[in-house]
């Protein structure tokens, strides 16, 4: 018998699953957002802080108007209608999400509130809606007194917030797209609605929740039809950190994280350096000597470690990749292959850099985005542990994404102080040339004696490093101004702020000449015949004394025993 009244004591009534439906309706769609707006806006404490500020907004005013409402109009068929109308929006936002989004981002605001805009027009009318849901429900309460019935509402929807939160988190972000999440949430909304009106639903009721279960599904349908203006998408995924997408576009395969190129892959010659920073990548090869072990911390497409572990037969390569859907979408779509030679550790590089025991010739930072930077990963601590865990000659690699002068280039000229004051020596390398957002190399070494751009062309004319960097040497600058731009700490380091110059700007990604560039198995015409001439040439020392040594040969050998000098 206790065990009846146990069951009973836990069953809710109609009032109250629509609240509880509501609480996780309402926190379900406000982290969705967040995966929604960050491709368009980044992910930066001024977007989830707008995102945050519209939904409490349209949540107060769904109370405040609902609140008025409810003496007079508070029904289970009128908070069914709440929720078709809702489902209904939701399907709006799966088939046009992205062209509002587009459209909403054209506002002339100052950067840090440029999403807001975009945020209330997607998701201020379904959360107004859902804020109907809790003053008709405390209405229709069947506890005694006000004060009861609108505690007991309220914790109801309190409660499945919670229960939103870590569904959505845990659950459906690791598992289903973006549009399918929202698919979701629109489906539930219309299975609350049927509810409500249950047993007693009339056919407009039946017919409206069809219409808008049929909307829901053909919103979501036509968005899986793989093609976006970047080409065929081949894989799509969301996980705890990013939106994931590869895009295939002619005969390159591009890794998209939150909607940014982060790495790219010729499918013919999977070994050329598509972006042209990653060519930068060998720079730290000739500012030190015998380099055995290598760290990238952040993998993406791996292209950085790809090219070492082929290029170089005696140097090891270790991956510290915080994702592992990025680690496996690697492995699946951009023909990376663990060995004892290449290593892949899926934790933060923080984190691992700590724990580790290890010293490495060079460490490659390259976990920075546009508009998503880990702090952590920027402060003078953090700088401190890398160069713990550098040889006595070892070079520190970092590249980041700014502007090498003006306004957008506060977060460059910030790290460029906070490096500094851990290595003795810094060299910093624009790829893109002008003011514009770009990839700015910065090479950090522990020996004082500084390089000149002459002795750095010099080297790179007698060491046989796979790849001529002369034309990246010629980028190299001076030190740029820092005494406007705070030195980042663990205990404050405004990375957002830093970023926010660049919201909007257009960032220039520089791409390799497929035919002229100066990789190994790019360095001639491009034909089948050269590209079959040109690996011919490029044995090493196996080659024979015959061997027509070109300069575009001579970049392409790699020597057993490590780097030629």
């Amino acid at each position: 018998m206790s065990a009846i009244r146990s069951l009973d004591a836990l069953r809710l009534t109609k009032p109250e699953l629509a609240v509880f439906v509501s609480g996780v309706a309402s926190m379900g769609l406000e982290i969705l957002a967040g995966r929604m707006i960050a491709p368009q806006f980044g992910s930066s404490i001024y977007t989830w802080g707008s995102i945050i500020g519209v939904f409490l907004a349209a949540l107060s005013y769904g109370y405040h108007r609902g609140g008025k409402l409810a003496a007079e109009r508070a029904t289970n068929a009128r908070m069914a209608r709440v929720f078709l109308l809702t489902g209904a929006y939701v399907a709006g936002l799966i088939f046009l999400g992205d062209l509002l989004l587009r459209s909403a981002a054209g506002f002339p605001l100052p950067s840090r509130f440029a999403s807001l805009p975009a945020i209330t027009l997607l998701f201020g009318p379904p959360t107004f809606l859902l804020g109907y849901v809790s003053p008709y429900a405390a209405q229709l309460s069947a506890k005694e007194g006000l004060g009861e019935a609108s505690g007991h509402v309220y914790a109801l929807g309190t409660v499945g917030s919670i229960v939103g939160a870590f569904a959505t988190t845990y659950f459906l972000v690791p598992s289903l797209g973006i549009n399918q999440i929202a698919l979701v949430f629109g489906l539930l909304s219309v299975g609350t609605a049927l509810v409500l009106v249950r047993p007693s639903a009339d056919g407009d009721h039946a017919v409206a929740s069809a219409l808008v279960a049929l909307m829901l599904l053909a919103a979501a349908g036509s968005g899986a039809a793989g093609l976006t203006a970047e080409g065929q998408v081949v894989y799509e995924t969301q996980t705890p950190y990013q939106e994931l997408r590869v895009v295939d576009s002619g005969e390159v395969r591009t890794l998209y994280l939150d909607g940014q190129r982060h790495s790219a892959m010729d499918l013919e010659e999977p070994y050329r350096h598509v972006f042209d920073y990653t060519r930068y990548f060998h720079l730290p090869l000739l500012m030190t000597d015998d380099v055995d072990r290598v760290l990238f911390v952040g993998g993406g497409g791996f292209t950085g470690p790809k090219r070492f572990v082929h290029d170089y037969p005696n140097v090891t390569v270790d991956v510290v990749e915080i994702d592992p859907e990025v680690v496996s979408t690697a492995k699946r779509y951009f023909s990376v292959e663990e060995s004892e030679r290449l290593n892949i550790y899926t934790q933060g590089g923080r984190q691992y850099l700590r724990e580790t025991n290890r010293t490495y010739d060079l460490i490659v930072l390259d976990a920075y985005q546009k508009d998503k930077v880990p702090f952590e990963l920027t402060t003078v601590e953090f700088m401190e542990l890398t160069n713990s865990r550098l040889d006595e000659d070892g070079v520190l690699f970092a590249n980041l994404i700014s502007a090498p002068s003006g306004p957008a280039s506060q977060f460059y000229r910030a790290e460029y102080k906070t490096i500094s004051r851990a290595f003795p020596r810094v060299y910093s390398f624009p790829t893109a040339g002008g003011t514009v957002v770009q990839n700015i190399e910065v090479v950090a070494t522990k020996n004082d004696a500084r390089l000149t751009e002459e002795e750095l062309l010099a080297r790179n004319a007698e060491r046989e490093i796979g790849i001529d960097l002369s034309s990246e040497i010629r980028n190299y600058r001076e030190a740029p101004p820092t005494d406007d731009v705070p030195l980042l700490r663990d205990d404050r380091a405004p990375v957002d702020s830093l970023l926010d110059p660049m919201v909007g700007q257009r960032y220039v990604l520089q791409e390799s000449n497929a035919s002229n560039s100066s990789d190994a198995g790019n360095a001639t015409t491009g034909t089948a015949a050269d590209r079959e001439s040109l690996a011919a040439r490029s044995l090493g020392p196996t080659a024979s004394a015959e061997t027509p040594w070109t300069p575009a040969a001579r970049e392409a050998a790699t020597v057993g025993g490590g780097f030629a000098r």
